[in-house]
């Protein structure tokens, strides 16, 4: 929960739920959920309901695919040496094995360069390029990444590469008098949807899925059957969880049934993370891609290489793939250490100088590791419900990262200060930034100066789906509800909520002491078992000076000792 006070807004989106509901053969709330969504269309209700691999989009509506096929074709023809330039997150690790293992598979003379965080920094720069050139290096394929390096696409150019670029990130632009310009590189061929030009549908796909569009599109020029390249569904829904797209449209069919796949995976290097986490391969969901597995597929470029993660995943010995996995979740859990104290020193900083009291608060925490930076920024947004960006000191100046909240664009305000970055990029909800060490405090000024937020937008707003009490909830509806999976970013879990809860039963347990178990009555006397997952001393503390409460709830199935029951999971109080 965060540390602001709330409101709590139930959704009241009108339809004839019960016509929704008999229609379709579900309950009325589940009509009623769908309706929160913006689904309306009978084709898009149903669709919804049963998404089917039939729906994803040709990749051919993508611009300069088509171009690109063909260039890379010929290139793989006359055996000209490809080398793939990726991003050390987990869509660039992603992205960088699906273009691999298609490449090698259609026979071209291929190898990876994955930037080094500290060294390299993002995406391709002039070193990658000069080692590529050293390397006897002819043709360079980006992946996640490539969009906005127009000085070093033009350097690659004046060296005599090839350069195809596929990626996902927003378009660089100038801005004058209020009108854009977008800018393009000097780049063969751009396989981004972003694009302004580009017919694709759906432009929220991850640098993994445009890489997957990429081997599905060079597959067909290479006259080999589609399905083989359906092997790359499950890195494709990785990486569309883990880098936090929207799990609508396309994304919610290759999660969904890349979630299916990976369930059974054959790749040996998944195999041993799943086992390495404890997590029940045939329960695998959307949560334990961003929550549990992803955050060790990062681990290994915020504290050490991301090869590290690209090896896993092409570990062809279990025994390697066990050794490897081990490693990366040892490294998850230094990571987490070290945000933990990260947090605190932050924290700590911002009561100490009033930080909070900033629109965008800005947090320099000089000893920080700068991959720390943005998961400590989504953690104090999280907290205080600003726009945080969070700057640690790196070797050549400054690097920060932002998170934003949904009323700030982050990426449009700091094009408003370009002038004071050597480096910057990112979307709506996120940026991250390089700036010279005495320009911090003209930036924290000017992007304070810049915002137009006011106090409403700092306070979180829970939205209820459906005011639901606990004693409707039975076993079918909670079976029902999983129809609407995989829940994530823009498909939210739904969320209800009830009033006039009494606290028959509490105690805290966990190893961490984080977990509080409850028993729950409702009005008219039913006993139910609850759990909160979070503060669980504050929430104890509070239930002490109350006698009834409101609660915001998802039911679940909770199976102990071969027994199963719905359990009330409470995600907030009041």
């Amino acid at each position: 929960m965060s540390i602001q006070k709330e409101k709590w807004y139930v959704q009241s989106k009108k339809a004839d739920f019960k016509a929704v509901g008999e229609k379709y053969g579900i309950d009325q709330v589940t009509a009623r959920i769908i309706r929160n969504r913006d689904i309306i269309e009978d084709a898009d209700i149903a669709k919804y309901l049963h998404p089917d691999l039939s729906d994803l989009y040709s990749p051919h509506l993508m611009k300069d695919m088509d171009r690109l096929i063909e260039i890379l074709h010929k290139k793989i023809t006359e055996k000209k040496s490809i080398r793939i330039i990726g991003d050390y997150d987990i869509d660039g690790i992603e992205s960088s094995y699906i273009l691999l293992k298609g490449l090698q598979r259609v026979g071209a003379i291929v190898s990876v360069a994955i930037p080094d965080r500290m060294k390299d920094g993002y995406g391709v720069n002039e070193s990658l390029i000069t080692k590529a050139k050293e390397d006897g290096i002819d043709t360079i394929i980006t992946c996640d990444n490539g969009i906005a390096a127009l000085d070093a696409i033009a350097y690659a150019k004046e060296e005599g590469l090839t350069v195809l670029v596929t990626d996902h990130h927003d378009i660089p632009y100038q801005e004058e008098d209020g009108v854009r310009s977008y800018l393009r590189s000097q780049a063969d061929a751009i396989v981004n949807p972003k694009q302004k030009e580009c017919g694709y549908p759906f432009a929220g796909i991850c640098g993994a899925v445009v890489a997957w569009k990429v081997i599905q599109a060079l597959y067909e020029a290479c006259k080999i059957p589609a399905e083989e390249a359906m092997v790359f569904l499950e890195n494709a829904a990785f990486a569309t969880v883990g880098d936090v797209m929207d799990l609508i449209d396309e994304n919610r069919i290759i999660v969904k049934y890349g979630l299916e796949q990976m369930r059974h995976t054959r790749n040996l290097g998944l195999q041993a993370l799943i086992q390495q986490k404890e997590v029940q391969a045939d329960r695998l969901s959307a949560y334990h891609l961003g929550f549990v597995l992803g955050p060790c597929i990062n681990a290994s470029g915020r504290l050490d290489t991301a090869v590290r993660s690209l090896k896993l995943l092409l570990a062809d010995q279990k025994e390697s793939a066990i050794i490897l996995a081990t490693e990366l979740a040892d490294l998850n859990e230094e990571r987490k250490q070290m945000t933990a104290d990260g947090l605190d020193a932050a924290v700590e900083m911002i009561q100490a100088q009033a930080l909070d009291q900033q629109k965008v608060m800005v947090v320099y925490l000089k000893d920080l590791h700068e991959s720390l930076a943005g998961i400590v920024a989504g953690r104090i947004r999280e907290l205080y419900h600003h726009p945080v960006f969070v700057l640690t000191k790196a070797e050549d100046g400054v690097k920060g990262s932002g998170r934003s909240i949904e009323t700030y664009s982050m990426y449009e305000e700091l094009c408003k200060c370009q002038d004071l970055f050597t480096k910057f990029g990112g979307h709506k909800m996120a940026a991250g930034l390089s700036i010279p060490e005495e320009k911090v405090q003209e930036f924290t000024e000017r992007i304070n100066a810049n915002a137009t937020l006011t106090e409403d937008d700092f306070i979180p707003k829970i939205l209820i789906d459906v005011p639901m009490p606990l004693a409707y909830v039975n076993r079918q509806l909670v079976e029902e509800l999983k129809v609407l999976e995989p829940f994530g970013k823009g498909n939210a879990k739904p969320v209800f909520a009830d009033k006039n809860i009494r606290i028959r039963d509490k105690r805290i347990v966990g190893k961490n002491r984080n977990v509080l178990k409850l028993t729950i009555q409702d009005m008219a006397g039913g006993t139910y078992p609850a759990v909160y997952f979070g503060d669980a001393e504050t929430m104890m503390q509070f239930l002490e000076t109350k006698d009834v409460i409101s609660i915001v709830y998802y039911p679940e199935i909770n199976s102990y000792m071969g027994r199963e029951e719905i359990q009330f999971v409470i995600s907030n109080y009041c």
